[in-house]
Parts: C-alpha cells; structure tokens; sequence
C-alpha cells in the first residue's frame, strides 16, 4: 500500500513531465540544503540561480512556475533569503505586477479590433513582401503601446481562424458543421500542396510577428515587462524611457524591417513563401462572409476598441497615470461599452496574463536570493572596471547571451538591481547608470530573439496551438531566427560601441528632453 502511494505521489509530481526531469528537479531540491549547510552559500546561492535558468530553458517540458516555485520555496525555507526580502522586491516592482495583471487583461476585451485589421492585411494585400513587412511593423507598434504577449495571441488568433477555415473548405466538409482542422485523412491529394505551402507562409507572418514585438518592445516602458523594471529603476517615464533608448532602437528597427524585406525577397531562411491562389480565394470568400453578417452592434464595438486604443496610447504617452491603473480602465471602458457585464466573461481575460504574474513573483523570489548572498557582486565589479563604451558593451553582451538560453525578464531584472545597487553605494555616477539601464535594456530585448527561451512571445508561439499545425518546431524557428538574431545584435552593438549613444544623450540633455536624475532608492527623482 505504502509502495503505491509513494508511486502514486511521484506520476503526479510535476505530472506529464518527462521522468529524467522529474529527477533533476528532486536532485535539485535534494543538492541545495548540502551545498548550503556543508559547503558554501555562496556556491549554494549560484547553484540556485543555474537550476532556475534550467527550468526556464526548459520551459517546453513544464512550465516554469512549479519546479522554479519549489526551488524558491526550498531556498526561503533554508535561509538563502527571507520572505521579508521578497516580499521588499515584490513591492519595489509592483507597478510591473500591475501591468501584467490589468493591461493584458484590457487588451483581451480589444481583440476584435486586431482581429480585424490583421485580417484585412492579409485578404487586402497582395504582395507577400509588404503584407510581411505590414505584419512586422503592425506588431512593433503594437507591442510599443500593449503586451507583446497579447498581440502575438491575436496573431495566432487569426492564423488558426485562417487554416481552420482552409482546412474546413479543402476538405469537403459542410460550412455549418464540425470540422477538425487537426487532421488531413480527408483533404484530397490536390489540396495537400496548397496546405504545405499555407502553412509555409503562415509559419513566415508569424516569425516576422514575432520579431516585430521584440522591434516594438525595446522602444517603451510597457513593450516588455522588464523595461517597467529597469524604467522604474531608473525613475524614467514614458517619454523620457522612449527617448533614452532612441539611439538604439530607431535604428534597429529599421534594420528590422530591412531584414524583413530582404529574407522575403531573396527567399532565404525559409521564407518567401506566396500565399496559394486557391486558398487566398477561400480566405477572401470568408472575409466577405464575415464583413456581410457584421451586425451594427459589431461595428459600434470596433469604432469603441478604436476610440479606446487612441486613450491608451494617449495616457501612456502623458503618463496620466501608472501603467496598470491604465490598463484597469481599458478593462472598465471595454467591458463597459462591448456589453461584457458578467463576471465570469471578464474573468477569461486574466487567464492569460496571471500564470506570468505568478512566475515573475518567483523571479523576485531568486532575485531576493541574489540580492542577499551577494551573488552577482564580483560580476558586476568586473565588468565595471572596464571604461566608457567597453564598459556599456559588456554588459550589452553579457545580458544577451545569458537572454538567449534564459528569460529576458529574469535577466534583465537581476543586472538592473545589481547596477543600482553599484549606484547607491557610489560604485558609478547616475549618468553612467543611465547608460548601463539603456544597456541592459537592449541586451535583454535584442539578442534574445535567438531562441523561444528568450523572449515570452516567441515561447507563447511555440507553446500555442497553431504551431503543430503549420509544423513550427523549436529547431525551425531557431533556423527562421538567425538573421534577424544577426542583424539586431550587431546594430545594437555597433550602436552602443560606437558612442552614439552617449553622443545623442548628451543631445537629448542640451534640447531638454531628459533630465539628469538624483540618486535615490525608489529609482531616481528629477532634478530640474
């Protein structure tokens, strides 16, 4: 009996994972009281860090919460940190906990207003190129103003809309009945080509998707969750965020939309691929289908998403108001004027953003653990007794690196404390902490597009379920990934080596853009 109990215990600990992980988390959790009590610390302390970027790495295999949860939960019960300490950095970073909570969650009742521009990009244009580069761009100016996550979630939206209905039409079933878009035991031989090349060319839109979240998610304090933190930090707003990363990102994204242009034009790495005649005409079919049902009360609910979308970029360009209390009232004027009254209805839209929430809560949990065994301290003190813009390269370089095997947000945050400690201690000035945050910044976003590891979005895609659909595997869009992983890291390398970003902030200072900071603990306050 106690045999099968004990059996019973384990299949459900962690429950699908693969058995070989189950064990490493249990040698874990069995290694770190060791290395604590009998060893080091310190040592015990690195371990830590190392066994969390594992769980991240490997996302695919469980979600990161349980198994990064348990080894926090070990490590505040051990004595590697205390529930004060995270309780300290969960406060610290409560507006990027707000952010994830209400801002994702208002941006989920405006998914009929992308749905349709999305959609007519695609049925309107048709040029492969530029309905490529519509997608790309659409996305960077999206995720400059909303959740990189949500935009990539209505993008997938339209492209399981799109093959589900393709699949429907090419098979032969009935336009009113049930229909899985899983399987292809029933399409015709004929109709198998045109699949292979839909899916090709929805595999390309939603890589240059991706990559234009990760364009638009550099350039401001809510595109990623890890600018809130490194902006709050440094006690930059909006604007001030936007235009301090400017020396940076305009160029990238130019270079960004460039490689867009080239990979489709000289149909390199996969990409290239046309949209089928046949299923363009069914799409189109559909689309007219769609526009012809849609109903007076449809419409007055887009021009309301619109109206709506024009306060939110309007309040987070004036700073109105913290970044989740205005995601707060999109989620009150949406509901309110799209008639979703009932509790439940409004409770899907925190579906999405809370097991993110909850895993960036373990995050300031490791974060907590740094913080007070002094981990990073000989790294950062390294790395800081390089000068000028080797000094900003370095740490370009060392948060990209570690960003394409781990979470950026976990990087980004981890740098960003440890660099303001630097500052409160007198380690550095606060201009040269202003220009390590514009590093860090950028090395988290940039090169972390290598790998799904690094950026949510790209993890989101992979994990969703359009990707078995159009076979995007783990490998296939490493493979898509490279150039633009190329040409991103070396434009915000040349960028940052090249001292343009110290010259144009000196710019910014004599035209009164920004403002030089005291040095305080909540991040800086200006002084005019």
């Amino acid at each position: 009996m106690q045999q099968s109990f004990l059996d019973a215990t384990y299949r459900n600990f962690l429950g699908q994972a693969p058995k070989w992980y189950k064990l490493t988390i249990i040698g874990f959790l069995i290694l770190n009281p060791i290395l604590f009590f009998l060893i080091s610390p310190y040592i015990a302390g690195w371990a830590l860090v190392l066994e969390f970027i594992f769980t991240l790495a490997m996302a695919l295999k469980c979600y990161p919460l349980q198994p990064g949860g348990l080894l926090a939960i070990q490590a505040v019960a051990i004595g590697m940190t205390s529930s004060k300490t995270v309780l300290h950095e969960l406060t610290v970073n409560y507006e990027v906990l707000l952010l994830l909570i209400f801002m994702v969650a208002g941006i989920y009742f405006m998914k009929n207003l992308l749905l349709f521009l999305f959609t007519k990009i695609i049925t309107k244009v048709q040029s492969k190129i530029v309905v490529s580069l519509l997608f790309c761009f659409s996305s960077a100016f999206l995720s400059a103003f909303l959740d990189a996550l949500t935009v990539i979630a209505v993008i997938i939206s339209v492209a399981v809309g799109f093959y589900s209905v393709y699949h429907k039409v090419a098979s032969g079933a009935p336009s009113h009945g049930s229909h899985d878009h899983t399987s292809d035991h029933e399409l015709p031989d004929y109709s198998r080509e045109d699949l292979q090349d839909f899916r090709a060319y929805l595999r390309n839109l939603l890589m240059h998707a991706g990559v234009g979240t990760a364009l638009g998610g550099v350039m401001t304090i809510v595109g990623e969750p890890q600018n809130l933190i490194i902006g709050q930090q440094a006690g930059w707003e909006f604007a001030e965020f936007a235009i301090r990363m400017s020396p940076v990102t305009i160029p990238v994204i130019f270079c960004g939309l460039l490689t867009c242009f080239l990979v489709e034009k000289f149909k390199v790495f996969s990409y290239g691929v046309a949209l089928p005649d046949n299923v363009r005409k069914i799409l189109v079919d559909f689309d007219a289908e769609e526009t012809k049902n849609r109903t007076m009360a449809d419409k007055a609910k887009l021009v309301a998403q619109g109206a709506i979308a024009i306060w939110l970029i309007v309040g987070l360009a004036m700073h109105l108001a913290a970044v989740g209390l205005i995601g707060l009232t999109v989620i009150i004027l949406a509901t309110s004027f799209t008639g979703v009254i009932e509790e439940h209805q409004i409770g899907h839209a925190f579906e999405e953003a809370l097991p993110f929430t909850a895993l960036l809560a373990v995050f300031f949990a490791v974060v907590a653990v740094i913080v007070d065994q002094q981990l990073f301290t000989p790294v950062i003190s390294w790395v800081l007794t390089f000068e000028g813009n080797m000094q900003l390269v370095m740490f370009y370089l060392a948060n990209g690196v570690l960003s394409m095997v781990s979470d950026n947000v976990f990087v980004g945050t981890v740098y960003i404390t440890e660099v303001k400690k630097a500052l409160l201690e007198g380690q550095i000035t606060r201009d040269q902490f202003d220009m390590l945050a514009v590093a860090i910044n950028t090395g988290t976003n940039l090169p972390s597009v290598a790998t799904p590891n690094g950026q949510a979005a790209f993890l989101f895609l992979l994990t969703s379920a359009i990707a078995p659909l159009i076979r995007l595997s783990y490998g296939r869009m490493v493979y898509m990934a490279i150039p633009y992983t190329v040409v991103l890291t070396l434009v915000g390398l040349i960028t940052i080596y090249s001292g343009m970003l110290v010259e144009y902030t000196d710019m910014f200072y004599d035209m009164g853009l920004i403002h030089h900071h005291a040095i305080s603990d909540g991040g800086g306050s200006s002084s005019h």
